[in-house]
């Protein structure tokens, strides 16, 4: 398979590594007023560099994520937009050269822009669920570039579509040569194999082209006919061949759609119709509304997209936010929400280039259209995170606009987080200050311990694990419990903590010991001998107890 190299690769290829988990303060909430519908609430809007933010996620959403848009910089070189589409950003070169190095100051603007992107998109690689999909919006500047990188870290067997997005219904008086017209947005899976078909709902549009009815066929609906014959220029002699109606033989003018066999099983079944006009046959299928398992039937997403324009997200930023905080070449709601409709309704929806919060919108809009509850991640880095990105979801959650154009609120709320301080210090300590409940989790995250084993200190109660309602019947340090495992951290912030016979003759585990125990201390009085007869794993704990 062939790879992509640029000056600075061997720096950024592991960085997402290095890169500290941080803490995600929770600085405010939003609830939309009463009388909005019932939306999702469980949403999050985060202020902070986006490789930091996604690092911090891993501990809760690793692998959880079924959905990935984002809207990456586009890297043009136009340095006037609000939102800054080239990878010059202050906050970028000063990342570029703490990360690569003096080497970083010879880079050409694609090298630093695949340096930027590639630590980003191994962290968005592991959020993503085994069945999810990735959609990267890019226009030509870098577009080769991305799917190279992209074939190298999902896979090229993973790819399922590049879709053309027709951005704009005119214009180029400014273009020398050729008016552009398309943009770009690259869909990957995580894993093709786990993949459930992708279909679009159904809608009031398709559905009312079902206009016929077949007896025969209650249990599948009305259908509407599709043409069997196609005019395909891959000319197949295999889908050339006679079909018999009224014991006249029928030719395609050029061939059939379906193989021999399932075009005469079709005959059959009645589910073929034949129309003569003008002494020329026509033959139809019926598409039927439902399939047979009863499941209304959905259109599958064409790799054209046309129809939603630019210039409609254009006209719906200015209307939520006023022409003073417009951003340029905005992506409309509606583009999202037809990509976003390829997801479950109860999706997790990520975006980690929020910019003006279309994300969102399309979302809220989405979950109002289909009584969903799709929940979004979204991530922005600028400091127009709580005045632009934020304060427009508040408007779509609250409702906007005045007189005619009015428009209602969608429901829903979100919490406002920001980018706080690491877990660990610069020489690997704790960082104790983050608190610790902050420190459990990311023990029970590196733990690899499943969601419902986990339980908060003094409460292992709210364990499903649990048969007993007596949290007294366990330790209070328990992190978790299986039926096979037991994790203990036995931390105090202001003591030592050691394992000892006294210690192990406090642990309480309900009425089932498990046959392994994890224990976190800062000190151990037994050899591997004892451990190891007991079934014990003994870790310490990272932390500076000189100060002790």
């Amino acid at each position: 398979m062939p790879t992509l190299t640029w000056v600075g690769k061997d720096k950024v290829v592991n960085h997402h590594l290095d890169v500290p988990f941080r803490v995600l303060q929770c600085e405010s909430h939003f609830d939309a007023p009463d009388g909005t519908p019932a939306n999702s609430t469980d949403n999050r809007i985060i202020h902070g560099d986006n490789l930091a933010a996604l690092k911090s996620l891993l501990p809760e959403f690793e692998g959880k994520i079924n959905c990935i848009y984002i809207d990456p910089p586009y890297n043009t070189g136009n340095e006037s937009w609000v939102y800054n589409d080239a990878v010059n950003d202050p906050k970028i070169k000063k990342w570029l050269g703490q990360v690569v190095g003096k080497e970083g100051e010879d880079l050409s603007r694609h090298d630093k822009w695949l340096c930027m992107m590639y630590p980003r998109l191994k962290l968005l690689h592991r959020l993503l669920a085994r069945d999810g999909i990735l959609l990267i919006s890019i226009d030509e500047n870098e577009h080769s570039f991305l799917e190279l990188i992209l074939e190298e870290l999902f896979g090229a067997s993973n790819k399922l579509e590049t879709f053309v997005w027709k951005k704009s219904y005119g214009g180029g008086s400014k273009s020398k040569h050729i008016v552009n017209l398309h943009e770009y947005i690259i869909c990957y899976s995580k894993n093709i194999s786990e993949l459930k078909p992708i279909e679009l709902p159904p809608d009031d549009k398709s559905l009312k082209y079902y206009k016929y009815t077949d007896e025969k066929f209650q249990e599948r609906g009305a259908f509407r006919l599709q043409p069997l014959a196609t005019t395909s220029m891959d000319e197949r002699p295999n889908l050339r061949y006679p079909l018999y109606h009224n014991d006249e033989e029928i030719m395609p003018e050029k061939q059939w759609q379906w193989s021999r066999d399932r075009s005469e099983e079709a005959q059959k079944n009645n589910e073929l119709v034949f129309i003569k006009r003008n002494e020329k046959w026509t033959v139809s299928y019926k598409q039927y509304l439902k399939s047979t398992d009863g499941k209304i039937r959905g259109a599958k997403p064409y790799s054209i997209i046309d129809g939603l324009y630019t210039q409609h997200g254009t006209n719906e930023i200015k209307l939520l936010l006023g022409d003073g905080k417009a951003f340029s070449f905005p992506k409309p709601s509606e583009l999202i929400a037809y990509l976003l409709s390829m997801t479950d309704k109860n999706a997790i929806i990520l975006d980690s280039f929020a910019g003006s919060g279309t994300t969102a919108h399309a979302v809220l809009k989405l979950n109002a259209q289909d009584q969903g509850n799709r929940r979004f991640i979204l991530i922005e880095m600028e400091d127009y995170a709580d005045t632009i990105t934020a304060e427009r979801v508040r408007r779509v959650m609250s409702g906007y606009g005045v007189g005619t154009k009015q428009t209602a609120g969608l429901g829903g709320s979100f919490d406002y987080y920001t980018v706080g301080a690491a877990i660990f210090n610069p020489d690997d300590t704790l960082n104790e200050a983050v608190g610790v409940d902050v420190i459990r989790d990311y023990v029970s995250y590196s733990e690899g311990i499943a969601t419902e084993y986990r339980t908060p200190q003094n409460k292992p109660d709210g364990m499903t694990a649990s048969p007993s309602k007596d949290w007294q019947s366990y330790t209070p340090y328990l992190l978790g419990l299986s039926p096979e495992t037991a994790w203990i951290f036995y931390y105090e912030a202001d003591a030592v903590t050691c394992l000892d016979l006294d210690f192990l003759g406090t642990l309480k585990f309900g009425a089932n010991k498990p046959a392994t125990a994890i224990i976190y201390a800062d000190k151990c009085l037994f050899n591997k001998e004892f451990l190891t007869k007991h079934g014990i794993i003994f870790k310490k704990i990272p932390r500076d107890i000189t100060r002790f």
